[in-house]
């Protein structure tokens, strides 16, 4: 391993000139700095900054919980936090939680020990515990993706159930009567749950009956699950003539399913997704879906946490407008 003293061997100075020049201290010329980094560069020296970040106090990056590494809507997210901090020279330090809570409590812990200037967790909903520890984190706090009724801190999300109305009210308004609603079926997915509390509550409202409700699986829910859920709801009620899906990615599966059967999309049955994935724009016909902007949320978060940290003033949530987004897989 190169360290500092290999580095000031071969520039010819001190180990404590080395140092000076990684810390940007005043007492080295840029010359000599840039003389001694470029020694650094050619020996593939990586500058171990816990010594200095133990003096500062500050660690320089923030802490992110996401449920899912397979799911472009987080990766959007992620894409828009990290471009949000970049410029405030913080890095995304990643954790994946698989939609349990109870792993996302163990993450916070474990990242709460290395002292991030801040910690972003996806969602509204926490096991006890967690709520407490990220309560007294002393850091900014911010919960994305949702718009929990009691707030740890900052937030900024959506309404995951008034999104899915959104959907409703579109396929009431153009004719559809005999909806379905596929997944949202587990506790472990809690905005998945809000979808299909916005489903019914839309439903209800528009005098229309509700029981045809199918269980697509534990999540992050695939195409194929979607597939599967779709033909046991084609078995089941025949005559649906619209259904509405937790997720693209399950939309794109009952989709093909529709198709195996030879069931006209949208002349039979109606599809409609959540998310604007590519695949809802890239299939055929095209998903009807719901636009959340993941990467806005997440850029957001990071204006946030750089106006905290700056000893600025920040919002204390962001609402995000979800936008419908029509597809030929409904009318």
């Amino acid at each position: 391993m190169i360290k500092m003293k290999d580095i000031a061997a071969a520039a010819g100075v001190s180990v404590m000139t080395v140092s000076r020049a990684f810390r940007s201290d005043g007492a080295v010329s840029a010359e000599r700095r840039a003389a001694i980094l470029q020694v650094a560069e050619e020996l593939g020296y990586v500058f171990d900054s816990t010594a200095s970040n133990l003096r500062s106090q500050k660690t320089g990056f923030v802490a992110v919980t996401i449920p899912s590494i397979n799911n472009g809507n987080f990766a959007d997210t992620v894409r828009g936090l990290t471009e949000g901090l970049r410029g405030a020279g913080l890095q995304v330090l990643l954790g994946y939680t698989d939609y349990d809570m109870a792993a996302e409590e163990a993450l916070i812990d474990s990242f709460l020990r290395r002292r991030p200037e801040a910690i972003v967790v996806t969602g509204g909903a926490h096991t006890g515990r967690a709520r407490r520890m990220l309560a007294g984190a002393g850091v900014p706090v911010v919960e994305m993706w949702d718009l929990p009724a009691d707030p740890i801190d900052r937030v900024v999300g959506f309404s995951n159930a008034d999104a899915v109305g959104l959907m409703v009210r579109h396929f009431v308004r153009v004719g559809y009567r005999r909806i379905a609603f596929m997944g949202g079926d587990t506790d472990r997915d809690t905005r998945g749950l809000d979808r299909r509390r916005g489903f019914l509550t839309a439903m209800q409202a528009a005098g229309l009956e509700v029981q045809r409700l199918i269980e697509a699986g534990i999540p992050p829910v695939t195409m194929r699950d979607g597939a599967i859920a779709m033909d046991r709801l084609l078995d089941r009620w025949p005559d649906t003539d619209a259904v509405i899906c937790v997720s693209d990615l399950s939309a794109f599966g009952a989709l093909g399913a529709c198709q195996r059967r030879g069931i006209a999309v949208p002349g039979q049955v109606a599809i409609g997704g959540f998310g604007a994935f590519d695949v809802a724009s890239c299939a055929v016909p095209s998903i009807t879906t719901i636009d959340v902007f993941g990467k806005q949320i997440g850029h957001s978060a990071a204006v946030m946490i750089c106006q905290l940290l700056a000893g600025g003033q920040a919002d204390q949530m962001i609402a995000v407008t979800p936008e419908l987004i029509l597809g030929g897989s409904s009318l």
